[in-house]
């Protein structure tokens, strides 16, 4: 990342703040030096695939390369402390306490029929509007149960480059990016490979003794019905716009690379501080 990171932190509190022009030139100028060649670089080596079905065994073909998951998620299901488990948990918070807030912006963007769908998965994302429902609120139970703050501004002072630069792409590929086919890609690709890989914390969460694991295990439960709904939204896209299912992928892999990475850095940060 030519960005080199160093105003990712910056770049999410820009996402997140009123942008005057002043804030949206720095947005952009963030975005050209880090996202933009990222999403040309990934394309660029991207298939160039003709139909939806070409997409879906694409995505089928990525998802079953990372069944059984990475050295780190592994480590966390079977190996990390309570201590070391507690950082993980910290470093994702600021995903945790927004969860699904930078999708809506794609919405505005969609025919009507995909529009439905990708808010069918975003209403339970929110609790079905019951606060004790909702993902960020699941989250915030786990935090308070390790002793961490629970509080948006108290958890973004020590984040990960690799957790801010996942945050950010979605605010990205929601309000920026020309084709929105990069979102449905790689929301699709998210809600499809989030059941398994939130497995490896839930069972560190059960290996751990801990109560409030529910935010991993109702991820399990309710995704593979998200998963359904990202086909419907990107078919009945299609429907309307036609689709570009290389575009899909590259969204795809974008997420997958950018999530493993995060995952990678969190469990790294917490291994350095536990003295392994």
């Amino acid at each position: 990342m030519t960005t080199t990171l160093l105003s990712l932190r910056n770049l999410f509190l820009d996402n997140r703040s009123v942008p005057d022009a002043e804030r949206y030139a720095r947005i952009e100028a963030a975005e050209a030096g880090w996202i933009v060649p990222l999403v040309a670089e990934l394309e660029a080596a991207a298939p160039v695939l003709a139909t939806r079905a070409d997409w879906l065994a694409e995505l089928k073909s990525l998802l079953d390369s990372e069944k059984g998951g990475a050295p780190s998620s592994r480590f966390i299901a079977e190996e990390a402390t309570l201590a070391e488990f507690t950082t993980v948990v910290l470093e994702f918070a600021p995903d945790g306490l927004t969860e699904a807030q930078n999708f809506f912006p794609a919405v505005a963007r969609l025919p009507i029929r995909a529009q439905m769908a990708v808010m069918r998965v975003m209403i339970d994302e929110f609790g079905c509007g019951n606060i004790a429902q909702a993902h960020s609120q699941l989250y915030r139970d786990l935090l308070a149960e390790l002793g961490l703050p629970t509080e948006l501004p108290d958890v973004l002072a020590d984040t990960n480059d690799e957790t801010f630069a996942f945050l950010n792409s979605f605010y990205w590929m929601a309000s920026r990016a020309v084709d929105v086919e990069y979102f449905l890609g790689a929301l699709a690709y998210l809600e499809a490979a989030i059941p398994d890989a939130f497995a490896f914390q839930a069972r560190a969460c059960e290996r751990l003794g801990l109560a409030h694991g529910r935010y991993y295990t109702e991820h399990i439960h309710i995704d593979d019905f998200h998963m359904k709904e990202m086909q419907t939204a990107i078919k009945e896209y299609e429907a309307v716009h036609g689709i570009n299912p290389t575009k899909l992928v590259v969204g795809a892999r974008l997420l997958s690379s950018l999530l493993g990475s995060a995952v990678d850095a969190a469990v790294a940060k917490a291994v350095a501080r536990s003295g392994r």
